[in-house]
């Protein structure tokens, strides 16, 4: 028997009706209601979609149908259907406000500076978020723990510098004293150890000045075309007194015919502090060895020294500012370079830097070996 057109119109606004109220009313519950969870949001609008379907069906069928026992079991029928739905919907909202309150209590610990793990349980997107909330606490324990090592590194930073200022200051104001109370026998001989304190703490007040440019990033590079030979003559030139004092020979290989574009007074300060580390470590009456070498497009730079290096858990912390591999904070007075307060490497690695490059250091077979890369282009 097919339906007409007013007998659809009747199923039709019937459902509507039916519909229309369950969903205000809901829609009433969930706005006059204090905020609850969404586990009880959720089974509000599942409710009410089951209400929707039961209301409308039994309105529908009280209408259509004429038998009192084919009612009744529709009844049973779609009330047993709704029961076990809106348990199942319970169910459900219970699985998922547990999920919510776990996740709760991980972003809690992850607030506390804890380690979590991923959730095993509950729906896909709960356990993308939970694995993304245990791999944001493992990156943010590792930042941590390298803010407390930065902040331990400057506050030790600091102390040295404050020691490394304080030794000549001390010397100066002796000297000074000693001038003043006339008990020197050569006054000439004080005025040029005055003097020579005076150029270490200069040299140290120049490599602070300068580190506090490159980490500030306002320093500027003055590039131009250089051939690296005179680079590492002038450099040469700057550590020969040093060099002789320990009976060092310094010597180079591959080094002419090295073109490169830097700044050239920048690159000498780089050769210098290298130099100047290598005498400083070299035993006394050996080789350091000054060569380049290209490797792609870029120009390796190498200074080698006889002595033994550092150990090889402190390679990577060479070129750190204020490390030194000595614990002893006596600056001795060095006529070239970094008057060993732990800068002259760290600004090595700034300069190099701002010129696109990298450094790193490494044992040889022959000793110890300091590299700088640099862009030939």
């Amino acid at each position: 028997m097919m339906l007409t057109p007013g007998d659809l119109l009747l199923i039709f606004s019937t459902a509507l009706g039916c519909t229309a109220a369950i969903t205000v009313a809901a829609l009433l519950v969930l706005r006059l209601r204090p905020p609850r969870s969404i586990a009880f949001q959720f089974t509000v609008v599942v409710a009410a979609a089951i209400a929707s379907i039961v209301c409308s069906t039994v309105a529908i069928a009280a209408l259509m149908y004429l038998s009192p026992h084919d009612l009744l079991v529709l009844l049973w029928v779609v009330g047993t259907s709704a029961v076990l739905s809106l348990a199942a919907t319970l169910l459900t909202a219970r699985t998922t406000s547990l999920a919510f309150a776990g996740l709760r209590r991980t972003v809690e610990r992850v607030g506390h500076g804890d380690v979590v793990d991923a959730q095993t349980h509950g729906g896909k997107e709960f356990l993308d978020l939970s694995a993304q909330l245990a791999d944001t606490s493992a990156r943010l324990a590792t930042a941590r723990t390298e803010i407390e090592r930065l902040d331990a590194s400057r506050r030790q930073f600091f102390a040295w510098i404050s020691h490394d200022l304080r030794t000549p200051l001390t010397g100066i104001s002796a000297l000074a004293e000693a001038l003043d109370d006339g008990v020197v026998d050569d006054p000439a001989d004080y005025v040029r150890r005055i003097r020579m304190q005076v150029v270490t703490m200069n040299r140290l007040v120049d490599d602070l000045f300068e580190l506090s440019q490159i980490h500030s990033g306002d320093l500027r590079l003055r590039l131009e075309d250089i051939e690296l030979l005179d680079i590492v003559s002038d450099a040469v030139a700057d550590v020969h007194e040093l060099a002789t004092a320990k009976d060092l020979r310094i010597v180079h290989a591959g080094i002419e015919g090295r073109m490169l574009r830097a700044d050239p007074h920048k690159l000498t300060r780089v050769v210098v502090n290298l130099l100047t580390n290598g005498i400083r470590h070299a035993p006394e009456s050996t080789e350091i060895l000054i060569s380049a070498d290209q490797h792609d497009d870029r120009l390796v730079l190498s200074v080698l020294d006889q002595g033994g290096g550092v150990d090889a858990e402190d390679l990577a912390r060479m070129f750190e500012v204020g490390w030194r591999a000595s614990t002893a904070r006596t600056p001795e007075p060095q006529p070239a370079g970094s008057p060993g307060a732990g800068l002259g490497l760290a600004i090595v690695r700034g300069i190099v830097q701002a010129h696109g490059g990298d450094v790193h250091a490494e044992h040889a077979p022959q000793g110890f070996r300091l590299n700088v890369a640099l862009p030939v282009t």
